[in-house]
């Protein structure tokens, strides 16, 4: 087979599976059981509702390469062809049937053009085909705008129609392609996680290393979630905090340094797909399963046996079982499923983003992937910078932008844009919907909507506005980032004012350093001709931040009436405001951290999560406060520190125990604005240190000494371009302030560490030393502080 180059695209043929029914002749072909699936996209995330994936024609607005295999009939004969999908503007009732495509039998099309009628998923006749016993077939994009494709079925009976949905379609499926029979045995295992985010991920990393047998299941080819290249939102939080500093230390393996600058819709390979999944497989107590979708979860009264999980191509079902489950689902599918108690608001939820980014090239981001059949997410795409016109055709289907301003159009930004310049509000955070339908079933409808936001807006700005001649739509997310729809309930349901009031509790599992980050429409779009608005705003001002760190508590981690269900993700015990503070990615993370340890506990002592909380808590705080890279040979083993360590464990720092004098690390600094995490670069003191561009931003170090004296003040950063030229640092002492300048871009010194004076300092004053990120022309990075006593 000839390696395909980026400019070259072969069809490679290849049979689709399929049974047929003994009553009649009937071949049922699922779209995403097709070999070669061309540039169509596997969509399933609405499987919970139609039964099965779809295919999707997912080509910002260039038609995509066929899907194509071969079919083997039972008899040649004529059959009836029937095509299962749908008209996905309908719902708006607009013109233009952007979804169109056509069914190619041996290379030639049938007379029907799909994807033009109807709302709900149907079959749409595609009138009579005369066929042999083998015949190839192609799914033909005509417009590379969402057309979709859910099954194809030939009948030998001219005048049989396929129920469009519901008990009589599933019963037709199980029946043609198996679905009814039982399921393969897929293991039993100590953990089951379903959800390969950030949080699902991590969990079952921290459960491998306790000894444990784990399955992580993923109904995706890449594990991140939301923090994957599918999606590219950048995984926020901070990590590694005081009193547990280690609980974050699986989060900075899996999660990539942030790169400088804006991160949100950036290119794929930033997000480090390929670095997750190397380091779960690494862990031979993991079995993992990409692509696999829990379909059903089996109980015995309040308890979870196993959940039957479908491969998302090939329709194979396995039986998952355990002793323990873990929903990281983010819609808390599995624990609905088991009959967990939940909460979910129907209207009033925090709407969900489809991020896009847009680029003067020469082709899109689909486009390319389709050109090599060995695409590889760890290299940069290949994009050619465009010196012609990219023209985008009228979507008079799309959400009509012409009247209105919006976040990119004539210098108009989104809250917090985090970039310069219009581009910079195209496809962000703030472009969200569905704060109106419900989080679930209504999700196809949300994303629909999204879609129609981002090509109604390039439409105004490339064809009514005229700008930007050279730039296309350069990539878009298909799945959904979303922030909240089933929220599973425990022992305690923790909410905003648990925040504002610093509630502590006796089991604290997890730091929450987010704002009360609330999502709702901008009211500025509403009314505008549509049912949604399209643009949202999140909460700010005092009464929405609290002090920090907060630790919430372990018994919003598992079920209250489940009795072996763990919750880690957005989808634990939060009310609806209490959500905004814990559901960034790398906070979810570190409550997997916590859960794979808690349910260390669960097995080797064979008690429930609630049992953890009432017998074992010194046992989970002992955990916690242990380094995420110890290991247990086995569930009866010590926890020891791996001889050999992977790239991502390898971060060379300076240990405190090696400096002179005292040391105050950036874990005991006092934080204002947004800082980010970061470990990575060698060089650094103790956990990692912290970079800001936010020029609200500020850190304050407390400077406290056990004896009066003279003490020279050291700072330490690692030197860089992009870091600030003129960081302002202001130290206080005896009652006076000094302010100093620091270019950050220089090396700070032969040990690392460089020197601000020497200054008087006397054991219960209020000293301290503040770095300053505004006007500081860069990136301000901070580490450690260090007091060396000078003898005079």
């Amino acid at each position: 087979m000839n390696r395909c180059s980026f400019f070259v695209f072969c069809l490679l043929i290849s049979c689709a599976s399929f049974l047929h029914a003994e009553e009649q002749q009937i071949v049922l072909i699922e779209a995403e059981s097709l070999a070669d699936k061309g540039g169509w996209m596997v969509d399933q995330q609405f499987m919970d509702q139609m039964g099965s994936p779809y295919l999707l024609a997912h080509g910002l607005g260039v038609p995509v390469p066929d899907a194509t295999g071969e079919i083997d009939f039972p008899v040649a004969g004529e059959y009836r062809v029937w095509v299962r999908t749908r008209d996905w503007v309908a719902p708006w009732g607009k013109p233009g049937a952007p979804g169109r495509f056509q069914i190619l039998i041996d290379g030639t099309a049938l007379s029907t053009t799909f994807g033009t009628e109807g709302d709900p998923w149907h079959w749409q006749d595609g009138g009579k085909v005369s066929v042999g016993e083998q015949a190839t077939i192609a799914i033909h994009d005509l417009t590379g705008f969402e057309g979709r494709c859910d099954a194809i079925l030939f009948c030998s009976d001219l005048d049989f129609r396929p129920p469009d949905g519901g008990e009589e379609l599933s019963a037709l499926r199980g029946r043609i392609l198996g679905w009814n029979l039982e399921p393969e045995d897929g293991g039993r295992y100590d953990l089951v996680v379903v959800g390969g985010g950030v949080a699902g991920t991590t969990c079952a990393i921290s459960a491998a290393r306790q000894g444990l047998k784990v399955a992580l299941i993923q109904d995706r080819p890449v594990l991140g979630g939301n923090g994957s290249s599918e999606v590219r939102v950048w995984p926020e939080g901070h990590i590694n905090q005081q009193p547990f500093t280690h609980v974050g230390d699986i989060v900075r393996e899996l999660v990539p340094p942030h790169p400088p600058g804006q991160a949100m819709a950036i290119e794929g390979h930033e997000y480090a797909d390929a670095r997750k999944e190397e380091i779960v497989r690494a862990e031979e107590n993991i079995t993992l399963m990409l692509n696999h979708r829990a379909m059903f979860t089996e109980t015995t009264g309040p308890h979870i046996d196993s959940v039957i999980a479908q491969h998302t191509h090939s329709g194979r079902r396995f039986r998952v079982s355990g002793s323990f489950f873990v929903d990281s689902t983010g819609d808390g599918v599995i624990g609905a499923q088991a009959g967990a108690d939940n909460e979910v608001m129907e209207e009033g939820n925090m709407g969900v983003t489809n991020p896009w980014s847009v680029g003067a090239v020469t082709q899109n981001e689909p486009e390319l992937k389709c050109l090599c059949e060995d695409f590889d997410e760890r290299m940069q795409l290949n994009f050619i910078p465009a010196t012609q016109p990219q023209p985008f055709p009228r979507c008079p289907w799309a959400i009509d932008m012409s009247e209105m301003n919006f976040p990119g159009r004539k210098d108009f930004v989104g809250q917090w844009p985090g970039g310069s310049g219009p581009l910079a509000n195209l496809g962000r955070w703030f472009w969200e919907s569905g704060s109106g339908k419900h989080p679930i079933d209504d999700m196809e409808w949300i994303r629909d909507y999204n879609l129609r936001a981002m090509y109604g807006a390039w439409d105004t700005l490339k064809n009514v506005d005229g700008r930007h001649p050279n730039h296309r739509l350069k990539w878009g997310a298909y799945i959904c980032g979303k922030r909240e729809s089933r929220r599973l309930l425990g022992d305690v349901i923790l909410t905003a004012n648990d925040f504002r009031d610093g509630t502590r509790w006796p089991d604290p599992a997890f730091p929450c350093t987010w704002h009360i980050d609330v999502h709702h429409p901008d009211p500025r779009y509403e009314n505008q001709g549509e049912v949604e608005p399209f643009i949202a705003l999140a909460t700010s001002g005092s009464e929405w931040n609290y002090e920090g760190p907060y630790w919430a508590p372990y018994r919003c981690l598992y079920s209250r009436n489940i009795d072996n269900l763990f919750m880690a993700g957005r989808d634990i015990s939060v009310t609806h405001n209490g959500l905004g503070a814990v559901r960034v990615m790398r906070t979810c993370g570190m409550m997997g951290e916590t859960v794979g340890r808690a349910a260390w506990i669960a097995v080797r002592h064979q008690t429930t999560p609630r049992g953890i909380y009432e017998n074992y808590l010194p046992l989970l705080r002992e955990l916690m406060e242990q380094p995420g890279l110890l290991r247990r040979d086995g569930i009866e083993g010590d926890l020891v520190m791996p001889e050999e360590l992977s790239p991502y464990q390898k971060i060379s720092s300076i240990p405190v125990s090696a400096l002179e004098g005292a040391v105050v690390d950036e874990v005991e600094a006092v934080l204002n604005g947004n800082w980010n995490d970061d470990g990575t670069m060698p060089g650094h003191v103790g956990r990692g240190y912290l970079w800001s561009n936010d020029s609200a931003a500020s850190a304050e170090y407390p400077l406290n000494v056990t004896e009066a004296g003279d003490y020279d003040l050291r700072i330490n950063w690692l030197p860089h371009s992009n870091r600030a030229r003129k960081m302002r640092v202001v130290v206080s002492s005896n009652g006076r302030s000094e302010e100093l300048f620091v270019d950050q871009r220089e090396a700070a010194g032969d040990d690392s560490f460089r020197s601000l004076g020497v200054f008087n300092l006397k054991p219960g004053e209020d000293s301290s030393i503040i770095f300053h990120v505004a006007g500081a022309s860069g990136i301000v990075q901070i580490d450690a502080v260090q007091l060396i006593p000078v003898t005079r």
